[in-house]
């Protein structure tokens, strides 16, 4: 139960004045569909109204605040002319510009002959000073009401500042004080107020100064939802080590079998890692463990390592990938392992026909089916297990803990083991994985050889096209990626499908498309035609960043790679170099190149290392839109950068642990309060676990 406090928080826009169902939907939007989604909108920009000079004094190109006298209105002979309002004070004239505007409006906003206070950037025309589109004019009483210095907010098309501005107001108007949740000698070393003073003061900047991240309100406010992050996680972590557990050994017999049939050794950190899972489930605590690895580096065998475990003990366990070309790439890498083990393997997702589906169910819930391979299918009622005692979820960022619990629940006291491609910086792991112990996969297998990455301007296209021709007859095999599927209005983007038209034409027969908006079968035809080499060349979108196995492609060629992240550019990278035959990766861009782009390619041609890129991503774009964080399986983060609050982070996770060794059910005084700040930031499956514990 939400504490009732905070429901003028999670009200609906439209609770606020002036926000109607239509200006609601931009809101939510821009921001969210809650009140509190506003408080989290900080401004990026102020502008600085406090410059009053006369007429004659104002500076071109200053925003200036001039009380006027209105001396006459010129309305215009065409539509395509301004209507102008002529206005005057003791040193000279001024004129207020505004194109498409209503006559009525603007003869009752400035009558002839009454003084105004008129405020906006002043400009030049013909010699003469004029504002177009004042952004206030209001009488001489409610001067004092015109903000000083006033914040500038991000938008979203269709939205105009000053509705959104008095929408954050209401917003803060409706804010309760809370309780305080700071550790009081913390709060007072770090000098910061209360947490509705910061607030406040974060909407309301004096100066650009009062914008950065270093303040003292913003660093409050980053805290408090570090805090909230941090005793999240720490509540559900202490959650799984104390729920009961079940010891899961197995004999290695299935291992060993697969061992051998394998047509390489596993790497020294792949027998690392299945050590550390194998351990882990041997424990009667849960294990709760993320397998991270860089593209390449053998997930998949390290995972069906895991998965055999616990067949070897006698019981079931599950892989839930979150697409179903991801899930088919698995089940396809594991399948040939799986019966050289002698154990039975499923596939579950969405397309499968009543009569396959019933059989596999049925074959899962008599325990005669041990391993299953799985979209969110694997979540579905209808989906029961004999014994399922290991849940691997692959690309976990992309699932929300909600699917994570449902699939553990489908067993008792499951063993958890997350999987991610994307290497995640040390400050990400601890924001966001700090439930987690983690295992590194940090080498390739062996015979792997380093891509050949390069950069090269899009304006030398029929230069690559002819070199992609020449590898072609050698029989090469090549990835195209373009970043968008149609030509649109507001991009030049090269999209996929002309792309694809252009390369048809130069190479009949050889080419194939691949996007997000093809049905899965479409899809999987041009993927088999690549696979089996009828096709050459496959052009795609980024549907193909993860999962595709085709060992014999060896170039990628990536358009526009300066649009993409670091992080993307290094898994799409991946695709190629997975046999034993020397890859290129070609990052094609566009010029001029801004600063962070060049920096971008650079680092690409450098190093092959995903943990060193996931750091050099971090400083180049903090961690809003790294790792997909915008995604459902990631809390975003709102208030706080984590390329710049590492050390709050810290400490942030300190107090956590802290508060949950000596309150573990936030039953105290400031455990009350710290159940309100989870709720605020909503961490509500944190307290759900609470509940449950």
């Amino acid at each position: 139960m939400r504490p009732p406090i905070l429901n003028p928080l999670f009200a609906a826009p439209t609770a606020l004045p002036g926000i109607g169902d239509k200006l609601s939907r931009l809101v939510t939007k821009l921001t969210g569909p809650h009140v509190v989604d506003l408080l989290w909108h900080l401004p990026y920009g102020v502008v600085d109204r406090r410059y009053a000079p006369t007429i004659a004094e104002a500076r071109p190109g200053s925003v200036a605040t001039i009380t006027v006298t209105v001396r006459e209105h010129a309305a215009p002979r065409t539509p395509r002319q301004p209507y102008r309002v002529w206005c005057e004070d003791d040193t000279g004239s001024l004129s207020l510009v505004f194109f498409h505007a209503r006559t009525a409006w603007i003869q009752g906003l400035l009558p002839i002959g009454q003084q105004r206070v008129v405020s906006g950037r002043i400009e030049l025309y013909n010699g003469q000073p004029q504002i177009t589109h004042p952004d206030h004019v209001v009488t001489l009483g409610e001067r004092d009401k015109l903000a000083r210095v006033e914040p500038i907010y991000g938008l979203t098309a269709g939205l105009s500042p000053r509705p959104l501005g008095k929408a954050i107001e209401a917003a803060l108007e409706r804010t309760p004080a809370l309780p305080e949740w700071l550790d009081p000698a913390w709060q007072k070393r770090q000098g910061w107020t209360d947490w509705l003073t910061a607030l406040k003061a974060a909407h309301h900047p004096q100066s650009e100064e009062e914008l950065h991240k270093s303040t003292p309100a913003r660093q409050r406010l980053a805290f408090d939802e570090l805090l909230a992050s941090q005793l999240a996680i720490t509540l559900v972590r202490n959650h799984t080590r104390t729920a009961q557990g079940r010891s899961v050994r197995g004999d290695g017999r299935l291992r060993a079998k697969v061992t051998a049939a394998l047509p390489f050794t596993l790497t020294a950190s792949q027998q690392a890692a299945v050590g550390e899972i194998v351990a882990d489930m041997a424990t009667p605590q849960r294990m709760a463990r993320l397998l991270q690895g860089d593209v390449g580096s053998g997930k998949t065998i390290v995972a069906l390592m895991a998965m055999l475990n616990a067949v070897e003990a006698g019981a079931q366990a599950a892989l839930m990938a979150p697409t179903e070309l991801l899930a088919r790439q698995h089940h396809a890498t594991m399948a040939p392992l799986a019966e050289a083990a002698g154990a039975r393997l499923a596939l579950l997702t969405g397309r499968d026909t009543a009569k396959r589906k019933r059989e596999m169910l049925a074959g899962l819930e008599d325990g005669s089916v041990s391993l299953v391979v799985g979209t969110h299918a694997l979540v579905q009622d209808d989906v029961v297990f004999r014994d399922l005692a290991l849940t691997v979820i692959d690309e976990q960022h992309r699932f929300g803990v909600e699917q994570r619990l449902a699939l553990a629940a489908k067993g008792e006291a499951v063993d958890l083991l997350a999987m991610t491609a994307t290497p995640i910086p040390r400050t990400l792991m601890l924001a966001f994985y700090g439930d987690l112990d983690t295992s590194k996969l940090t080498e390739k297998p062996a015979g792997r050889k380093p891509i050949d990455t390069r950069t090269i301007g899009l304006d030398r296209l029929d230069e690559v096209v002819a070199g992609i021709g020449r590898r072609l007859a050698a029989g090469a095999r090549v990835y195209w990626v373009c970043p968008l599927i149609a030509e649109s209005e507001i991009s030049d983007l090269a999209a996929a499908e002309e792309r694809h038209a252009l390369l048809a034409r130069q190479f009949p027969g050889k080419v194939a498309l691949v996007h997000g908006q093809m049905k899965g079968a479409e899809r999987d035809a041009a993927m088999a035609a690549f696979a089996e080499g009828r096709a050459q060349i496959l052009v795609a979108t980024t549907v193909i960043e993860v999962g595709v196995d085709v060992p014999a492609a060896t170039i990628m060629v990536i358009e526009h790679a300066e649009r993409f992240g670091l992080a993307q550019l290094h898994q799409l990278r991946g695709r190629v170099g997975r046999g034993s035959e020397a890859s290129t990766c070609l990052l094609l861009y566009a010029t001029p190149l801004g600063e962070t782009a060049r920096a971008r390619l650079a680092i690409m041609r450098e190093t092959e290392d995903g943990f060193r890129i996931a750091e050099e991503d971090l400083k180049l774009r903090g961690a809003g839109e790294l790792l997909g964080t915008r995604q459902s399986g990631l809390p975003e983060m709102r208030l706080a950068d984590l390329s710049l609050h590492g050390e709050l982070l810290q400490a942030a996770r300190d107090d956590a642990r802290l508060i949950v060794e000596r309150d573990p059910t936030l039953a105290s005084p400031r455990g009350e309060a710290l159940r309100i700040l989870l709720y605020l930031f909503a961490r509500d499956a944190a307290v759900r676990t609470l509940r449950s514990g």
